[in-house]
């Protein structure tokens, strides 16, 4: 009988699938017992033929058993490998748990764990908040109190003002009264005429100082409408300043021509040729927009019997500059003024202004000047004379030194 040993036999890694050896790094494979055949006992028993399809079905089964315990060696393995792998994972999830929760632990730990002199530093800026809050209202209070006590002080001086201008404008109108009548006797005097005198001084006062008082209230409700603040220190004595720089802008209205005049026309019947004062600087103020119109006046006649002082000239022209104006009236007022005071055989009168309020605003013409002219007499009925006036005022005939 044919006997193959290490075939069928149990031996140390004959069971590969529980009993294997493996390392983390490489799999150690399992031995496999080689196939041996042992020599025949008795000759010619079994052929050769025999003897040898059993030696190659021995080795052909054993080489299987092989194979199939690598293949399952390597599924054990990778098997292996993903569990070492999902381990790894696993404790790497762990530690970083562990690491983000140990963080945590810290933060809160600094939190609760602050000094305490954190806690009274914190007490002392609360301190020294609520101080500086209270200096920020002590401030504002001392603040508001200054500007009361400004503004008290500006209307007692105010105060004094208006009675100091009321004295002496009482003062002043006794004074005139007594010089009207020196020579008058006092038995003829009226009962009670000085008395009478000094309540009229007071009442045209009080009328001024209504009138102002009222001027700068309007100047003020004129600031605040155009988005100003009339009480900051650069507008709070503007006002007044307005007020008064109107008045003198319109004194005009409060003038005549016997006034500036103060007699000064003169007899004079040698002097039949033309007078001419040229280049008069005047500005007034548009009826219009309130805005100014500045320029020059020509003023010429030819005299009848009467001449008129040369500044007089000049002192009519402002007169009637001195109102709310267009350039067309006042040309004309100021030839009718010549005419009133020295009654001349004929006079001439040319203005030539820029008016702001085409400057300023509106269509903003820098360069336009207007040119207005008056003629009477005969100025007027002698083209020859004109034409000499108008040659004098452009300077063509004119040298001068």
């Amino acid at each position: 009988m044919l006997t193959i040993r290490g075939v069928n036999q149990p031996t140390k890694y004959n069971n590969a699938r529980t009993k294997h050896q493996y390392n983390s790094s490489h799999y150690i494979m399992p031995k496999v017992a080689s196939t041996k055949t042992n020599k025949i006992a008795p000759a010619g028993d079994v052929d050769d033929s025999s003897s040898v399809s059993t030696t190659s079905t021995s080795s052909s089964s054993a080489s299987s058993s092989s194979n199939s315990v690598a293949e399952s060696s390597i599924r054990v393995v990778s098997s292996t490998a993903s569990v070492a792998s999902a381990a790894v994972s696993d404790d790497s999830s762990m530690a970083s748990t562990s690491v983000s929760k140990k963080q945590k632990g810290k933060k809160n730990k600094q939190k609760q764990s602050t000094p305490k002199g954190d806690d009274n530093n914190n007490a002392k800026s609360k301190k020294r908040g609520r101080k500086d809050e209270g200096n920020v209202v002590d401030e504002e209070e001392a603040r508001r109190l200054r500007k009361k006590e400004k503004k008290e002080r500006r209307k007692a001086e105010k105060r004094a003002r208006k009675e100091e201008k009321k004295r002496l404008e009482a003062s002043a109108a006794v004074a005139t009264t007594s010089a009207a009548s020196p020579s008058a006797p006092v038995l003829c005097q009226p009962v009670g005429a000085a008395a009478a005198a000094a309540p009229s001084a007071d009442a045209a006062a009080a009328a001024e100082a209504e009138k102002f008082e009222k001027m700068t209230s309007a100047c003020r409700t004129i600031l605040e409408c155009i988005g100003e603040n009339p009480d900051r220190e650069g507008l709070v004595k503007t006002p007044s300043r307005w007020a008064k720089a109107l008045l003198f802008l319109n004194k005009g209205y409060h003038q005549t021509i016997a006034e500036v005049t103060n007699d000064a026309v003169f007899t004079e019947d040698s002097h039949k040729e033309m007078v001419v004062v040229r280049d008069i600087d005047i500005h007034s103020l548009c009826e219009h927009h309130m805005v100014p119109f500045t320029g020059r006046v020509h003023i010429g006649y030819i005299p009848n019997g009467k001449i008129i002082g040369l500044s007089k000239m000049a002192r009519i022209a402002e007169v009637f500059s001195r109102r709310l104006q267009v350039q067309e009236r006042l040309t004309r007022q100021i030839a009718d003024a010549i005419v009133e005071a020295v009654e001349p055989l004929g006079v001439a009168v040319v203005v030539e202004c820029s008016h702001f309020c085409m400057v300023m605003r509106g269509v903003q013409k820098c360069s336009a000047r207007t040119v207005t002219s008056s003629v009477r007499g005969c100025f007027e009925s002698n083209s020859k004379t004109r034409a000499e006036f108008f040659s004098i005022i452009n300077g063509s005939n004119v040298k001068m030194c």
